[in-house]
């Protein structure tokens, strides 16, 4: 980092991320951000002239200032004091002392009793820049906080805005959707106390006046939250688009009070001139550094039971099951729902995390070394959050579950939610998991959340409270995910909230792999798993082969395809493999020898997205670490059947990052092409209705 007076920029492994403090002291603004360079001259963002009708602040690229500073534009704060008016006037404090590659501007309101500390952190191996808020009351009485925004973002686009957002709904998660904002609002957000699956809390912005090409400056955004949020952004006179982020408490205000300090979740930031490839690419390697040794680790081959036996779990089915996924290579055998007493259908049993002596009658501990004979790995699913009416928890603690006082409490699948901020409902949680996980020998356990709270309430504490609901909930959470990571260093978790619903950066930071979505149906997960590789990593994102026709786009695609597609990311079967063939069997053995042969690759190496879900032809390239070869997994995506288009050119899909003088080997066929040909004439694929996808290895010559 380096610093002038009241100016400071922030270096990333290519980019500049350039604050200033006017003279005035009033607010910290942007000057520039982007390529390493770019902070180099005049800023793009600096005023010019008069703001009629408005105040300076509300045209300015301001990082972050409190309603009372900006009236009109909407601040990124709202305080008051308890029967005190709405606002703060703060003036500028001083730097504040922190650590390496980190800068903290501290900001106070001595009215108020307020002082605000803007943080950022850089990691010089990425391109990714956190911020985040740091609240402090400093006076005598209480304050009320109705907005808590963590950061505003400021992105000059003169031609106006091209916003990516990855939208959806159950079943249907990110869909990567574009609208172009010339002058207006957006935003988009969840109010169901996780990151939800109608949006995800994940934007890219453009320039509308540029193409979306592989070589167009794009920034990105990506809130660190697994709680209610929003993303607002408005596109403003004079070219400049102001996002901001921040969480949405369930109260609606919260208390911060006297001597308490408050600090808001991380936004991540990013900027890549490669388009939104670029872009995803910044994301993937920040997902991998963070991860540390975990995310080197090796995301084994699954199966799972959930498809094949619902409910019906019972010790004869599932080893029946575990000898025929043994047989054709896979590597861990994860029981799903069912598993524990009164769990018959989904009115019972949630809370009462004891293994059914009827299911097992050799016992359970049993049932797991027969698992583990087979040279399977274990792995167990779990809803910890959730508990059943009926169930043994419930009828011991009513009191544990989000409730208004005097209402009629909501269920949503038969069940209520625990709530996980009481510190007596969190050590329950742990100590069942710690228990779990210390009687059995599980290697992965999958941590399923169905059910948003309904009723947020804490009957006996007043409201504004001094109990933020949402933010113990979560911070909860987090604390659980951290003590499993510490003390079961060797479990594997796969983070799932009825699919994709809570898979936000600091879930997946706490997190090995993530369930993007419940629907399995191949062209409908065609669409999910691009959105998704727009914002997440290969190596977190679990996918499955299944039977499943899907619910959207039901058009039948091959064994072959539904292959091909899983191992996009961590492959693993939830078909019931017991009605597969013998060559059906044999076929699936091949695909997961192939894919443990390239796991290493695709899990870890630098991705390039090839056209799209709505294209006839679509891809996801992936290029080892050490150049020494490329994994390119393409589907069709289009018609199969009837007669082909003349003169029946095959589809051609242009690959990325290749070396134009070097030579490429197609491992199965023995093809030799050259780098600029696969650059620029492309990897031909020639599709029928039984080769409707396509895994190829070239190694470079």
């Amino acid at each position: 980092m380096t610093e002038n007076v009241n100016r400071w920029t922030l270096r990333t492994a290519s980019t500049t991320y350039t604050v200033k403090v006017p003279e005035h002291r009033r607010r910290a603004e942007l000057s520039s951000w982007g390529p390493a360079g770019v902070e180099d001259g005049p800023s793009p963002l600096a005023e010019h002239g008069r703001t009629p009708f408005r105040t300076a602040a509300d045209a300015a690229p301001a990082e972050y200032v409190p309603h009372g500073l900006r009236p009109f534009g909407g601040g990124d704060l709202e305080v008051r004091r308890l029967g005190g008016e709405l606002g703060s006037w703060w003036t500028f404090d001083g730097e504040r002392d922190a650590g390496p590659e980190q800068l903290r501007l501290a900001f106070t309101d001595k009215i108020l009793g307020l002082r605000a500390e803007l943080c950022y952190q850089t990691d010089p191996r990425t391109d990714v820049i956190r911020r985040w808020t740091e609240l402090t009351n400093i006076g005598e009485g209480d304050l009320v906080l109705r907005r808590l925004d963590s950061a505003a973002v400021n992105v000059p686009v003169p031609g106006g805005a091209r916003l990516t957002y990855l939208v959806g709904q159950w079943a249907q998660e990110f869909q990567l959707t574009q609208v172009e904002l010339g002058r207006g609002g957006f935003s988009i957000g969840s109010r169901q106390g996780v990151s939800g699956h109608d949006y995800a809390p994940w934007l890219a912005v453009q320039d509308a006046a540029l193409p979306d090409g592989h070589d167009t400056p794009t920034w990105g955004i990506s809130f660190a939250w697994s709680g209610s949020w929003h993303i607002d952004a408005q596109a403003e006179a004079g070219g400049l688009l102001r996002v901001r982020v921040g969480r949405e408490p369930h109260e609606g205000e919260i208390m911060l009070p006297a001597g308490a300090r408050l600090g808001t979740p991380q936004v991540l930031l990013a900027h890549s001139p490669e388009g939104l490839g670029g872009l995803a690419r910044v994301w993937h390697a920040h997902e991998r550094i963070e991860a540390g040794t975990r995310g080197a680790q090796t995301r084994p081959v699954l199966y799972n039971s959930w498809e094949a036996t619902g409910f019906d779990v019972d010790q004869d089915s599932q080893l029946e099951l575990a000898q025929v996924a043994a047989s054709i290579g896979a590597e861990l055998f994860v029981v799903d729902d069912g598993w524990f007493v009164g769990r018959h259908d989904d009115t019972g049993g949630l809370g009462d995390w004891e293994p059914d002596p009827a299911a097992f009658p050799d016992g359970f501990g049993t049932f797991v070394d027969k698992v583990r004979g087979l040279g399977l790995g274990f792995g167990l699913w779990v809803e910890p959050e959730a508990v059943s009416p009926a169930s043994r928890l419930y009828s011991e603690h009513p009191d544990w579950v989000y409730a208004i006082e005097g209402r009629p409490a909501t269920l949503i699948r038969n069940q209520l939610l625990l709530d996980l901020g009481r510190d007596d409902v969190y050590e329950y949680v742990l100590d069942t998991l710690d228990r779990l996980l210390h009687d059995h020998a599980i290697s992965y356990l999958k941590w399923d959340m169905n059910r948003p709270p309904t009723e947020p309430g804490r009957p006996g504490e007043p409201t504004p409270r001094a109990t933020d609901l949402d933010a113990a909930h979560v911070a909860n959470y987090y604390r659980v995910l951290d003590h499993l990571r510490a003390m079961h260093p060797h479990v594997m978790i796969e983070g799932c909230a009825g699919g994709g619903g809570r898979a936000d950066a600091a879930a997946i930071a706490r997190t090995d792999v993530v369930w993007p979505s419940d629907n399995t149906g191949p062209l409908d997960r065609l669409a999910i798993q691009y959105g998704f590789l727009h914002a997440h990593s290969p190596h977190v994102m679990s996918s499955w082969v299944t039977d499943s026709a899907g619910l959207f786009d039901t058009r039948p695609r091959s064994l072959r395809f539904r292959f091909i597609l899983a191992m996009a990311g961590v492959l693993g079967i939830g078909a019931d493999i017991r009605a597969w063939t013998a060559d059906e069997r044999a076929e699936a053995a091949d695909w997961i020898a192939l894919y443990k042969r390239v796991r290493g690759t695709i899990q870890h190496g630098t991705v390039h997205l090839i056209g799209g879900p709505r294209d006839s032809s679509s891809a996801v390239q992936y290029s080892a670490p050490d150049g020494s070869h490329e994994v390119v997994l393409a589907w069709n995506g289009g018609t199969l059947g009837g007669p082909p288009l003349l003169p029946g050119r095959p589809d051609r899909l242009r690959l990325h990052g290749l070396d134009p003088a070097a030579r490429y080997r197609d491992e199965s066929g023995g093809a030799t092409y050259s780098g600029a040909h696969l650059l620029h004439a492309g990897l031909p694929c020639a599709w029928t209705a039984e080769h409707d996808a396509a895994a190829v290895v070239l190694r470079r010559c």
